[in-house]
């Protein structure tokens, strides 16, 4: 902290961690530190193979190494900064790191929620325009809607940060969470917050019912849709919307249970952001791959390939 006119200035905040035993702790880093030898490399061959196999040159591919691209960048944002602090007795965040940290947590994580969107869309041409499949979901199309995705995520990621950077912390600076929680940074302003949480609520809980509600909703009417037809490979097109429907929940359900509601204290929001910004993110392309036959091979001549 550092004095300020007749203030002081909050210049790091005090993590609490997931917890504060130390045998917990270890079992912990070692559990995180095996998922992600295993599953984050994983990722990474996805976006190798779909990049490098010209078989995988359809949409659906494109938008699914993008996915995977964007999973990786999130959780390159707070899982690092927790694992370290696993051997760290005094587990601090500057400020600026923190800001940093908030930032790039719901930049990525919106435009992640936008691109599952431009996915939806890619299954809606491919089920109910297939003859104009080619013309309305060409590659520039594919790449305005990712660069779309991008653009917004980066909007919301900077209206959340200019709402944040501008609040006075001038004393509490103890946080109980892994990492730079919205919900307990606003509180420890030292400031009259309501307008600040009220126009976080309406940026963060609006946009993610929203979209959660709309792909459910795209989604239902899609495989209706498809109960109506009798083609030959409809079961691979159902499996890839049921696919899509796992991430959706997945993805979306547990930053609802964080920011569907005003700034309220949710039970087990410590345990649930674990799984939304830690463990479910890298296990979104997984999900898309375990039932695509397509990928899984190309990806298997890819490892005989170099190995």
């Amino acid at each position: 902290e550092m004095e300020q006119g007749n203030y002081t200035v909050v210049t790091e905040f005090i993590l609490l961690g997931l917890s504060q035993i130390h045998e917990v702790q270890m079992i912990l880093f070692f559990l995180f530190l095996l998922f992600y030898m295993i599953i984050l490399p994983s990722n990474i061959l996805i976006v190798l193979t779909i990049q490098r196999d010209s078989q995988l040159e359809s949409p659906m591919y494109f938008f699914l190494a993008n996915l995977a691209f964007l999973d990786i960048c999130y959780c390159s944002v707070t899982p690092p900064k927790m694992l370290a602090d696993f051997f760290s007795e005094h587990k601090t965040i500057s400020y600026s790191a923190c800001m940093a940290q908030l930032f790039f947590l719901h930049f990525l994580g919106a435009a992640e929620a936008f691109l599952l969107m431009a996915m939806a869309y890619d299954r809606y041409v491919a089920i109910c325009k297939s003859l104009h499949y080619s013309r309305l979901v060409n590659r520039r199309v594919c790449c305005a809607l990712v660069g779309a995705s991008w653009v917004g995520g980066f909007i919301h990621g900077i209206t959340i940060l200019t709402l944040t950077i501008h609040l006075p912390f001038c004393g509490p600076n103890i946080l109980d969470n892994f990492f730079c929680d919205i919900h307990q940074l606003v509180k420890l302003a030292c400031a009259d917050t309501y307008m600040v949480e009220l126009l976080m609520f309406l940026s963060n809980g609006i946009i993610i019912i929203m979209c959660f509600a709309l792909l459910l909703i795209s989604y239902t009417v899609l495989l209706m849709k498809l109960q109506t037809q009798s083609s030959k490979g409809k079961s691979k097109v159902v499996s890839n919307c049921v696919s899509h429907i796992i991430v959706v929940f997945v993805m979306l359900g547990p930053a609802m249970y964080i920011y569907g509601l005003p700034f309220q204290v949710v039970p087990m929001e410590k345990v649930v952001a674990v799984f939304h910004t830690v463990i479910f993110p890298l296990t979104n392309p997984i999900i898309y791959t375990l039932r695509n036959r397509e990928i899984k091979s190309s990806m298997w001549r890819l490892v005989r390939k170099h190995i």
